[in-house]
């Protein structure tokens, strides 16, 4: 088989493709979800990549023709309707079947969020495929982030563009794996178990407000006791614990990518109206002051 070529923009000729076109994000951004490049191809008969590992998120939709798909040490027999997910750094391969080829759309895509997203969603390298009868409205959507890509004036503006598109592509292949999304195995857990759950998202999206673990205690139904317990139980920290480490790690990223904040308003971004008590948190977690460590990720 051969290695993965670059891609390149727009239509262009490959001996591999009868048909071939990809367009490229030259201004992918750095944060929760963005596009890298998105194409179409119809390919020759045995056209093949890998064994090969990327970098990258990349989903295939087959829209005709046949392949197979391996990935985790499991193949998998693709045709249309089948939607297949490469996971960065783990080995994988396809192929195009001999007698029909398989003619596909696809979308590579990085983001802090991504992990977490398509394992929401029911997706990993252990199940990285799930079937549409119906792939028009998916076709649609590949078409618009190409169209989306293709010699904007406005590249900034053209990856705020896909990277909407892309999330509205991967809610249409949640709603084709319902059957395995995570946010559905809430329901058969145990209560307490749901609970500590429910308690870790609230904790770790309203980090920035003043928190009271007896008022979270109350909203949950549980004594403060019972519900620390429960929740190191769980989690292996307690509450505060938990809530200290994700103001501790979203301050290290502030004063990594927000210069332009001084140390108070990054104290008061992450929950610490005292901005000398902040810094000392920060100190105890990390060694260092957010001054000093700002100052080393400048260097760095």
């Amino acid at each position: 088989m051969t290695q993965p070529a670059a891609p390149a923009r727009g239509k262009t000729r490959n001996p591999d493709h009868s048909k071939f076109t990809v367009m490229n994000n030259s201004q992918p951004a750095q944060g929760e979800l963005s596009v890298l490049f998105s194409g179409e191809g119809k390919t020759v008969p045995g056209h093949g990549i890998g064994p090969a590992v990327h970098n990258y998120y990349l989903i295939h939709t087959v829209i005709g023709g046949r392949g197979k798909f391996e990935i985790d040490g499991q193949s998998y027999s693709c045709s249309r309707g089948d939607t297949f997910i490469i996971f960065p750094d783990e080995l994988f391969s396809y192929v195009a079947d001999e007698a029909e080829p398989w003619h596909y759309v696809w979308v590579a895509f990085k983001g802090h969020a991504a992990e977490h997203l398509l394992l929401s969603l029911g997706f990993s390298a252990a199940s990285p495929v799930v079937h549409a009868k119906d792939i028009r409205a998916l076709a649609s959507l590949y078409r618009k982030i190409r169209g989306t890509l293709e010699l904007t004036p406005y590249p900034e503006l053209a990856d705020l563009e896909a990277s909407g598109h892309l999330r509205v592509l991967l809610k249409e292949l949640g709603l084709l794996n319902d059957g395995k999304l995570v946010f559905n195995s809430l329901a058969i857990l145990p209560d307490i178990e749901r609970q500590i759950k429910r308690a870790v998202r609230w904790l770790s999206f309203q980090y920035a407000q003043p928190i009271s673990i007896e008022e979270l205690s109350r909203s949950l139904g549980y004594h403060r006791t019972h519900l620390s317990k429960m929740f190191k139980q769980v989690t292996g920290v307690s509450p505060m614990q938990f809530l200290l480490k994700v103001r501790m790690e979203r301050a290290k990223e502030l004063l990594n990518d927000q210069h332009y904040l001084s140390i108070d308003q990054v104290a008061s971004s992450v929950g610490y109206p005292d901005a000398l008590y902040f810094s000392k948190q920060f100190r105890k977690a990390f060694g260092c002051s957010p001054s000093e460590y700002r100052a080393q990720a400048r260097n760095r």
